[in-house]
């Protein structure tokens, strides 16, 4: 048996509760891993809101995709996407299918050894929103040289996108709260404040190849085709509504990409071990708090990852 947190129901945070479940015995290729840490993500709120369907048959839903922690049993020969495996590895583990738990079941390919340097609680914020900001700018071929607009910069995806930017040699603008510049200027962006004038005050710092938009506001879109001539090298995560209108990708993982965000993974682990790349946690909430940890997410005043520990 296992704690596992799931939606008894489709609505807010106070459908989620914990209860025990049992797990499956280990199939070919899957191991067991005892749990250190889970990352939460928007996409998880979203899965239990309703927005995404309601259908009772798939209730009680569990909650959660990525985790960290600790090799607890293996089926033989079964190598993770950073080489084979050991019961007592540390690792990282994305993909998971209700990963707010003590313990999960998952598919050795989704599994890799997690950096010394990482805390569990670093490792369980690091590969999901790394992998959306590699797929945002391998789309629009951010590289040396190049200066890119990253709009929700100070949100989980935007810190990992400003400092996979830099490591490439681009020079980054970075929009967000005032209260989130000192630390994108501490990963090497040029932070601006959004709002009336945006295009004016980036247009100030220098001219754009490229740009990211993270929030989908109309302001993030208008000013990203203002401003970078190119709009092959402009790219969403959150403007559904008006990407076709202005010819701008929309990039979700299911359009294709998510062989871009799978191969990412060992290389966003290499630069976490070499200290290229951090991931900053901002509050960390014991599994039986997550409605809470949700209320928290949802209110966008988080700067980093909010992470649940068992």
């Amino acid at each position: 048996m296992t704690r596992t947190v799931v939606a008894q129901a489709y609505g807010g945070p106070e459908v989620l509760v914990l209860q025990d479940i049992e797990l499956p015995d280990l199939a070919d290729g899957q191991v067991r891993v005892d749990v250190r840490a889970a990352g939460t993500n928007p996409f998880d709120f979203k899965s239990y809101s309703g927005d995404m369907g309601d259908d009772p048959a798939r209730l009680p839903l569990p909650v959660g995709s990525e985790v960290s922690g600790v090799v607890a049993a293996i089926t033989s020969g079964a190598t993770g996407y950073t080489g084979p495996l050991t019961v007592g590895d540390e690792v990282i583990v994305t993909n998971v299918d209700g990963g707010y738990a003590d313990q999960v079941v998952a598919n050795a390919a989704d599994v890799g050894r997690k950096p010394g340097n990482l805390s569990f609680e670093q490792a369980a914020g690091l590969l999901l929103t790394g992998e959306t900001a590699w797929h945002l700018l391998t789309n629009t071929r951010v590289g040396t040289g190049d200066t890119v607009l990253v709009h929700g910069a100070g949100g989980g995806v935007g810190l990992m996108a400003v400092q996979l930017a830099v490591a490439r040699g681009a020079r980054v603008i970075a929009t967000a709260s005032p209260a989130k510049h000192d630390q994108l200027s501490e990963y090497g962006a040029e932070p601006v404040t959004y709002g009336d004038g945006l295009a004016d005050r980036v247009r100030a710092i220098g001219p754009v190849d490229a740009a990211l938009d993270l929030v989908g506001t109309d302001e993030a879109l208008d000013t990203s085709v203002e401003l970078v001539a190119d709009r092959s090298r402009i790219a969403t995560i959150a403007g559904f509504a008006r990407a076709g209108e202005l010819g701008i990708a929309v990039l979700t993982g299911a359009d294709g990409g998510q062989a871009i965000r799978d191969a990412a993974r060992p290389e966003l682990l290499e630069l976490a071990a070499a200290g290229r790349l951090q991931v900053t946690v901002d509050r960390v909430f014991p599994l039986a708090e997550a409605a809470e940890a949700h209320r928290y997410l949802q209110t966008g005043h988080a700067r980093g990852k909010v992470v649940l520990v068992p």
